[in-house]
């Protein structure tokens, strides 16, 4: 039997493209074994938001060719999209491929084992106008599902590199999402997350602003779906329908995560960000008026060109004045081929340390003292398939996205939802609880 390993790098959308490819594999008699084993087919899903992102999938490929000289190895994805001529250049390569055609990518493989000659696929990506319907027909946990529903970004920030790579807005159709939704509810899912690109933009291809409300309304009604969790949001395309529903269905988790970015309008302008801080306070304050118990997430880029400690201090204020219960903390990279590698005012990297020390601790204290506000409340949390490996104990995650552990669980209550009585903390992350029955 023919073998296939697989890395991934990157975000949620490359996850689950990674495990449709395993599924395509699988079918056509692949046997999956681990990225470390010897294998006669590697697949690296490459990434490309910062350069250390794309040097990884460098050092994978050389590692991949290390462990089996005669294998085919494939650099799919992102890095690829964006930089298929430096792609070639690496030795270690002998399929080249963007950001379509992997459904095709066992005939792909097939056409340099048997020709012997090296394969580049790449499309330009202003080409890249049709969705490729990617399935995923079993997963490896049963608790929670990752969605994908859309593929590419119009917004063309100016540190991004992704609307390069991913091409423009392309949405699935809704009956392809419902019926993997119906797919995996049957081998057990009981929580599915809608990822994409950029998810708010579902449906604007085919000039429907209501396409993502309409598709939460729909797979409501799926039986046997105990949550339907939504990814990442800009600020913008939170509409009063989104939040109307996310307020009135009990199915819909009230957990939004919108990228912030900076807390500072100077930075903002900087980054072409659609949006100004007083903006972004509005729309949170209108979604926590409907929704009280809301967990609002986001990510900040700390040390952008031009963040002084005037605009760093604005950040900082923002965000604890806007009270997140979870920051995603990232360093400012550059990356090559965007307008915020050319700007003036970089900042040096002991500075960018500095912010986001500041900033991970003022995480910390956020997360902890949104936890607090529901100790001794009793949560709906599915109970997830592993144990923690500090305590022991097993784990699952409320619907407004609060981790617990739970000190009387047993086995017999894995991939369940139960209700969870909130105690204390483990640390700023974990809450420890016990269940109610």
């Amino acid at each position: 039997m023919n073998t296939v390993a697989f890395h991934t790098l990157g975000c949620k959308v490359n996850h689950y493209e990674t495990e449709a490819m395993m599924g395509i594999f699988e079918e056509a008699g692949y046997k999956v074994v681990d990225f470390d084993d010897r294998a006669d087919v590697y697949i690296i899903n490459s990434c490309t938001v910062t350069n250390e992102a794309a040097r990884k999938s460098r050092q994978l490929a050389r590692k991949a060719r290390r462990k089996n000289p005669e294998a085919v190895v494939a650099l799919v994805g992102c890095y690829a999209q964006v930089s298929p001529d430096e792609v070639k250049k690496i030795d270690a390569i002998d399929l080249v491929l963007g950001s379509d055609r992997r459904k095709d990518i066992v005939k792909l493989v097939e056409e340099v084992r048997t020709g012997g000659k090296e394969v580049t696929d790449v499309k330009d990506f202003k080409k890249l106008t049709t969705y490729e319907d990617l399935n995923i027909n079993k997963v490896k946990e049963t608790t929670r599902a990752y969605i994908k529903i859309e593929e590419g970004c119009n917004q063309f920030c100016s540190y991004c590199i992704i609307p390069y790579a991913r091409g423009p807005v392309r949405s699935r159709k809704e009956e392809s999402v419902i019926q993997e939704v119906e797919r995996l509810v049957r081998a057990g899912v009981k929580e599915i997350v809608l990822t994409g690109t950029h998810l708010g933009a579902y449906g604007l291809d085919e000039n429907n602003d209501k396409a993502l409300v309409e598709l939460i309304q729909n797979l409501v009604k799926v039986k046997g779906l105990a949550r339907i969790r939504l990814s990442s949001l800009e600020v913008t395309e939170v509409n009063d329908d989104l939040i109307r529903i996310m307020g009135s269905e009990d199915k819909v988790c009230p957990h939004l995560h919108l990228p912030l970015q900076s807390g500072s309008n100077t930075i903002l302008k900087k980054m072409k960000r659609p949006y100004t801080v007083e903006e972004f306070k509005e729309t949170v304050d209108k979604i926590r008026k409907i929704i009280e118990d809301i967990a609002i997430t986001t990510d900040i880029i700390v040390g952008f060109p031009g963040e002084g400690q005037k605009e760093f201090n604005e950040s900082y204020n923002t965000v604890k004045e806007l009270g997140f219960s979870r920051l995603h903390v990232f360093p400012f990279s550059i990356r090559q081929g965007t307008p915020a590698a050319r700007m003036k005012n970089q900042v040096p990297g002991d500075v960018k340390k500095e912010y986001s020390k500041k900033m991970r601790e003022l995480n910390k204290k956020l997360m902890l003292e949104y936890q607090k506000r529901f100790w001794g409340h009793l949560r709906d949390v599915i109970i997830e398939d592993n144990r923690d490996s500090r305590t022991n104990l097993l784990t699952g995650v409320t619907g407004n996205y609060i981790k617990v552990m739970i000190e009387n669980a047993d086995d017999s209550l894995r991939g369940k939802m139960c209700k969870v009585r909130l105690d204390k903390a483990y640390n700023h992350e974990y809450a420890i609880g016990k269940v109610i029955k």
